[in-house]
């Protein structure tokens, strides 16, 4: 399952994640991770989510990203939440040419039972609508 957190920078996109995550973390069996793009909110999280800073892995791209995911789940067969704040700032491209990329994530969600949070700076209307299954 893909759980997407939009809005316009200033909405509060970050602290409904971070709370998320927290709730995540104590309401779940298996692990949660944070990934985000410094270590600015690494002390809002509880401290059993694995907090990891994506920058420090120099990733440039969809695949690479997806990737990047797939080493995070091989090493943690009781990962149940991957929480992604500024998803944007992590993969490095155009929201419209990520179609294909959200349904591998959908198939690696689905495969592994990992939930799947990410929050990313777009107004509703500028929302692709292959996204909009993801805005429950």
């Amino acid at each position: 399952m893909i759980q997407l957190i939009f809005g316009e920078k200033g909405s509060g996109k970050t602290k409904k994640i971070l709370e998320i995550a927290n709730q995540a973390a104590e309401q779940a069996k298996g692990s949660v991770v944070f990934v985000d793009e410094d270590e600015r909110y690494m002390f809002d999280l509880n401290l059993s989510v694995r907090f990891i800073n994506a920058t420090e892995y120099a990733l440039s791209g969809p695949k690479m990203f997806y990737g990047f995911l797939c080493g995070i789940a091989a090493s943690d067969h009781d990962l149940e939440y991957i929480v992604i704040d500024s998803f944007m700032h992590l993969v490095h491209h155009d929201l419209d040419s990520l179609k294909e990329m959200f349904e591998r994530l959908d198939a690696f969600s689905e495969t592994h039972g990992i939930k799947l949070v990410l929050s990313l700076s777009c107004a509703p209307e500028q929302l692709p609508a292959f996204l909009k299954a993801y805005t429950a």
